[in-house]
Parts: structure tokens; sequence; C-alpha cells
């Protein structure tokens, strides 16, 4: 289930966190592109301001791009991106995406959701279809100063849970920088390949 007051912060500061910038990982983005048939149909889940489906629309892709807060939504849809309200619970289907860009969103699901997410974004990727997934590293759940929702992983649990859901890690990095809250924050990004035989 999709936490009311997270998306209410989001709601709030969409432009403040608009005004942050580009997605932080630039060179993952230009990873999981150059991974992808040209062309290729993505899933953006937690589009935000719609800063990384640009350059992936750009990159000549077809982006399918969520986001449970409104207000990014719009955001999203003023530079031209085909963005929709939608929440984690609402990825259904199979074998419908090339790639799934996951950057910093899925950190706001409950851990006893996340598996299910993540299966369910097995299922709509294309057998051989790349995932991308970046999360805060850390144990266990909390809220930061500004009252959102963070459920916080180590490598060896998200790796469990990717591998679990048929996904291959390809591409680990880590790394620390500053988010909306002003902390610094370890954080974890892997990029995941469904089996082209599944």
């Amino acid at each position: 289930m999709t936490d009311a007051r997270t998306i209410a912060v989001y709601n709030a500061r969409a432009e403040a966190y608009a005004a942050m910038g580009p997605d932080k990982p630039q060179r993952d983005l230009a990873q999981f592109i150059d991974g992808l048939p040209a062309q290729g149909s993505v899933l953006d889940v937690g589009c935000g301001p719609g800063t990384a489906a640009v350059q992936m629309v750009a990159a000549g892709l077809r982006v399918d791009a969520i986001d449970a807060s409104a207000a990014m939504v719009q955001l999203a849809q003023s530079k031209g991106v085909a963005a929709r309200i939608a929440t984690f619970d609402d990825i259904t289907g199979a074998d419908i995406y090339d790639g799934v860009w996951a950057s910093f969103s899925l950190l706001h699901a409950r851990a006893t959701d996340l598996p299910r997410y993540i299966a369910a974004i097995a299922r709509a990727l294309r057998p051989g279809g790349l995932f991308h997934i970046a999360m805060k590293t850390g144990e266990g759940e909390q809220r930061d100063s500004i009252d959102r929702l963070y459920n916080f992983v180590t490598k060896p649990q998200l790796n469990a849970l990717l591998t679990d859901a048929g996904l291959a890690p390809v591409f680990t990095r880590t790394g620390v920088d500053k988010g909306l809250a002003g902390t610094d924050d370890a954080y974890l990004v892997i990029q995941a390949r469904k089996d082209a035989d599944a």
C-alpha cells in the first residue's frame, strides 16, 4: 500500500524537488538506456518531475511514466512526458516492458510489500528485460525529518529479492548523496536482467 503521508510531502514539495536538478544517477541512466533495444518500452516507476523520462524519450524509448504524487505527474506532463497517476500496486501484466526504471521510488514501499512489487515488475518485464533499482541502504523502516517513509535495505537483502523474482544482477554500485531532507545518505544501485528464456 502506498503511504499517504509520503505522497503528501511530494505534493507539497514537488517544485523544490524538481529544482534540485537532474536525477542524481545520470551515469546509471545512460547505462540503462544503452542496455535497452532501440525504441524499447520502459516503465518509469515514481517518475517524479519527469527528468529521467524526458531523457529516455529523447533517446527514442517509449516511456510509460507513473507516480503516486499528482503534483509530480503535473510537472512531468509540463515537460511533455505522458505521465499518469498510479501506485506500485498498479503495476500489473506480463511481458510488457523492455526495461523498468525505479530510481529512489521503491524505497518508500513497506518492507512487507517490497517482494511483491519486485515480483510484479519482473512479470511485467519481457524476457531479457532490464530492471534498474536504487535504494537507500541500512536496516528497518523509519520516517525522515520531512515525514517520508523509508524502507532501508542491505545489499544482500536486495540481491536476494531480485534473484527470488528471477532477476540476475549485472551491475552494482554504492554511493552517498544529499536528498530533499538535506541529509547525506548511503545508497545502492543495482541493474538486473530477467532471464532471456523466462
